[in-house]
C-alpha cells in the first residue's frame, strides 16, 4: 500500500510539473508575455553595501527556493548513503560508475558541438544533470512494469547525478568571493557539527543555523543553494528516539513536488516560441543541450555499466537486463528542472538561455518518450525482489 501511494504522489507531483511547464509557455507566447517577464524581474529586497539582499524574483527563486530544494535532495543523498540503496560499498558502484559515465559523456557531445561558437563552453553541465522528479514519476506511471531494483537503481544515479551537480555549482559556478561571509558560513557550519553531535532531535536549530548558513553563503558569492544540501549533511538520521532526517524529509516532500518545483518551473521554462522555426534547432547551443540529453545519458550510462559488468566490478540489478538498462539512461536524460538550474547560472542572455530552454525542454521530452516506451516494450512486473541493486 505504502508504495502504491508513493507512486500515486509521484505521478501526481509530475502532473503538477508538467501543468507549470506547459502553463508557462502558454503565458510566455500570450499577450501575459509582458507581465510574466515583469513580475519575474521585479526586485525585492534590500543593499546595505557590503550586505546585498536585492534579487528579483526570478533569482529568489533560485537561491532561495531552490535552496529548500537541495536540502531535501541533501537529505534524499544522505538516506542513500546510510540505509538505502548506496549503503552498502558494493551496492553503491554500479549507480555510481553509471552517474560517471552519464554525466562526462553528455558534456563531452555539448562541447563537441558547441567548440566553434565561444562563450558557449561555460554551459558543459547542463546535460549532465538528471530530473529526480520527473524520471522517478516517469516510472511512477508505468508502475508495475518497472521491477524495484530497477527503480532503486535509477534513483541512486539521479541521486548520485544531483551530487555532482552540487559540486558542479560550486567549483565552476561561483562569484567573487567575500572573506567576511566565507567566515560566517564556516561558523555556521561549526554549529551544526555541534549540534549533530550532540545528537539534537529537535529539528528547529538546525533550521534556524541553516538559514543563517544560507546568509552567509548568498553573500559570499558561492551558490546559495549549497547551504541547503550541506545543512542536510548534518541532520542526524537518529536522535531522542527517532529519525530527524525522516520527519524532516517527509514534511518537505510535498512542498518541494507540489510547491517549489512547479514554481522553478514556471518562472523558467517560458519560452517565447514566435521566431523559433526549426531553424532555432540548429544553433550549436541548443543541438549541444538536445543531442547530450537524448544520446549522452543513455549511450553513457549503459556503456559505463557495461564496462563496470565485463569487468566484474559489479552486477546488473537484479533480474535487469541490457534494454532495459538503456531506457533507465534514456530516463535520466530528462534534465529539466536540473538542467534549466544550471543553465540559469551559466548564462545570463535571454536570447541563451531560450536555446538552453529549447533544448532541455525538447530533449528532456523525447528521453522521456523513449525511456518509457523501451520499459513499455522490455518491462517485466514487478516480482518483489530487494530494492536496491546489487554488486
Amino acid at each position: 500500500m505504502a508504495a502504491t501511494h508513493d507512486n500515486a504522489s509521484e505521478r501526481n507531483a509530475s502532473l503538477v510539473l508538467l501543468a507549470a511547464t506547459i502553463a508557462a509557455l502558454i503565458v510566455a507566447n500570450s499577450p501575459l508575455a509582458g507581465a510574466y517577464k515583469a513580475v519575474l524581474g521585479a526586485t525585492i529586497g534590500f543593499d546595505l553595501g557590503a550586505i546585498d539582499f536585492s534579487n528579483s524574483i526570478k533569482d529568489w527563486i533560485k537561491t532561495a527556493l531552490m535552496g529548500v530544494f537541495f536540502l531535501f535532495v541533501g537529505l534524499e543523498i544522505k538516506a542513500e548513503f546510510t540505509e538505502g540503496a548506496l549503503a552498502n560499498r558494493k551496492r553503491a558502484i554500479l549507480p555510481f560508475v553509471g552517474a560517471i559515465g552519464g554525466m562526462a559523456l553528455p558534456a563531452a557531445i555539448y562541447l563537441m558541438l558547441t567548440s566553434g561558437t565561444p562563450g558557449l563552453d561555460r554551459g558543459w553541465a547542463i546535460p549532465s544533470a538528471t530530473d529526480i522528479a520527473f524520471a522517478i514519476g516517469v516510472v511512477g506511471f508505468l508502475g508495475k512494469r518497472v521491477s524495484a531494483p530497477l527503480r532503486a537503481f535509477l534513483l541512486a544515479v539521479a541521486v548520485i547525478d544531483d551530487l555532482g551537480a552540487i559540486m558542479v555549482i560550486a567549483v565552476f559556478y561561483t562569484g567573487a568571493l567575500k572573506a567576511w561571509a566565507i567566515a560566517g558560513a564556516f561558523v555556521a557550519m561549526g554549529i551544526l557539527v555541534v549540534l549533530m553531535l550532540r545528537r539534537v532531535a529537535s529539528l528547529t536549530p538546525y533550521l534556524i543555523v541553516g538559514a543563517v548558513l544560507w546568509f552567509f553563503t548568498l553573500q559570499s558569492g558561492i551558490n546559495a543553494t549549497l547551504a541547503g544540501v550541506v545543512t542536510a549533511l548534518f541532520i542526524p538520521l537518529k536522535a531522542g528516539g527517532g529519525s530527524p532526517l525522516h520527519r524532516l524529509e517527509h514534511a518537505l516532500k510535498p512542498w518541494v513536488n507540489f510547491g517549489i518545483m512547479p514554481v522553478f518551473a514556471f518562472a523558467n521554462a517560458g519560452v517565447a516560441l514566435s521566431g523559433l522555426g526549426l531553424a532555432a534547432f540548429g544553433q550549436p547551443l541548443t543541438l549541444g543541450v538536445l543531442f547530450g540529453l537524448v544520446i549522452g545519458k543513455p549511450i553513457g550510462i549503459g556503456l559505463a555499466v557495461w564496462i563496470a559488468h565485463v569487468a566484474k566490478i559489479a552486477q546488473l540489478p537484479e533480474g535487469a537486463t541490457w534494454p532495459q538498462i538503456i531506457a533507465i539512461g534514456c530516463l535520466a536524460g530528462i534534465g529539466f528542472t536540473m538542467s534549466l538550474f544550471i543553465g540559469a547560472l551559466a548564462f545570463e542572455s535571454e536570447e541563451l538561455m531560450n536555446q538552453v530552454r529549447l533544448g532541455v525542454l525538447s530533449g528532456s521530452l523525447i528521453s522521456g518518450l523513449l525511456g518509457a516506451g523501451l520499459l513499455i516494450l522490455f518491462g517485466k512486473p514487478d516480482s518483489g525482489l530487494e530494492t536496491s541493486p546489487k554488486a
